[in-house]
C-alpha cells in the first residue's frame, strides 16, 4: 500500500516560518541586548562630545547632521557582532545540525538568518544614529542647528553603509563559521586596509583602497572625502562586497557539511 502523499511547505511560507524562529532567537539571547548598548553608548557619547567641543569653539554654520557620521564608522563593529553571532553561534556550539534538520533548505535558511539580523541591526543603528544627532543638538550652545531638510539623506546613507557592512559581515560568518575570524576579517576590510593602503603611497594601493567597502562606507558618511571615488562608485562597492561574501558564504553552506 502506497502511503499517502504529503504536501511540501511552499518556499515563502517556510522561510516566513524561519525568519519567526530566527527573530525570537535573537532577542533571547543576553549579547543582543549587549551589543545594542555598545553601539548606542559610542554613538551618543561620541556625538554628546562633538556637541559639547562646539559649544566651546562653535564652527560658523556648523549642523548636528555632521556629526552622525564619525561615531557610526565605530560604533558599526558592536552592530557587525550582533549580526555575526547570530550566524556563527550555531556553528560553535553544533546547534547547526538540529537547526537544518528544522530547516534543511539551506538556502532559505541563509536568507533567514541573514535578512532577521541586517533588518534589526540597520533600523536600530539609524535609530541610535538619530539619537545620536539629538544628544549632539542638546549639548548646551546657540550655533549648532538640526535642519530636518538635512536629516533624511544623512539617514539613508546610515542606513546603506550599515545594511551592507552587515551583510557583509553575516556573509563572511556563513563563509569561515568562526565569529572571531569573522570579525576580524570585517574589521581588516571596513577599518584597517582602507586607512593604512593609501598611506603606503604606491598607485596601485591606493586603487586597492578604493574598492574596498571601508573606504565607500567613509565617503559616503564623511560627505564625499576621497580622491578617486564618486557616490556611485562607493555605493557599487559596498553592495558588490555585501553580494559577494552572501554568494561565497551561501555556496559553502550549500556545498560542505555544516558542522564542519
Amino acid at each position: 500500500m502506497t502511503a499517502p502523499s504529503v504536501p511540501g511547505v511552499g518556499t515563502g511560507r517556510l522561510l516566513a516560518r524561519t525568519a519567526a524562529a530566527e527573530w525570537t532567537r535573537l532577542w533571547t539571547v543576553r549579547a543582543t541586548w549587549w551589543c545594542l548598548a555598545a553601539a548606542a553608548v559610542t554613538t551618543a557619547g561620541i556625538d554628546a562630545v562633538v556637541g559639547a567641543e562646539a559649544a566651546a569653539d562653535p564652527p560658523s554654520g556648523s549642523g548636528a547632521w555632521a556629526a552622525v557620521a564619525v561615531p557610526v564608522l565605530p560604533a558599526q563593529f558592536a552592530l557587525l557582532t550582533l549580526v555575526l553571532l547570530a550566524v556563527t553561534s550555531d556553528h560553535a556550539t553544533g546547534g547547526i545540525v538540529p537547526t537544518l534538520q528544522w530547516t534543511p533548505r539551506r538556502g532559505v535558511l541563509l536568507a533567514a538568518r541573514t535578512l532577521v539580523p541586517v533588518a534589526v541591526a540597520t533600523v536600530l543603528g539609524v535609530a541610535i544614529a538619530l539619537a545620536g544627532a539629538l544628544a549632539a543638538f542638546a549639548a548646551p550652545h546657540p550655533e549648532i542647528t538640526l535642519s530636518w531638510d538635512d536629516g533624511p539623506g544623512v539617514l539613508a546613507d546610515v542606513a546603506l553603509v550599515l545594511a551592507a557592512g552587515t551583510a557583509l559581515a553575516a556573509g563572511l560568518g556563513f563563509l569561515l563559521r568562526s565569529t572571531a575570524g569573522a570579525l576580524v576579517a570585517a574589521f581588516l576590510l571596513l577599518l584597517v586596509l582602507p586607512l593604512l593602503l593609501p598611506a603606503v603611497g604606491a598607485g596601485w594601493s591606493a586603487a586597492v583602497a578604493e574598492v574596498l567597502p571601508g573606504s565607500g562606507a567613509a565617503f559616503l558618511l564623511l560627505g564625499g572625502e576621497g580622491p578617486g571615488m564618486t557616490r556611485s562608485s562607493s555605493v557599487a562597492v559596498l553592495l558588490a562586497w555585501a553580494a559577494g561574501a552572501l554568494l561565497l558564504g551561501l555556496l559553502r553552506l550549500v556545498r560542505a557539511d555544516a558542522d564542519r
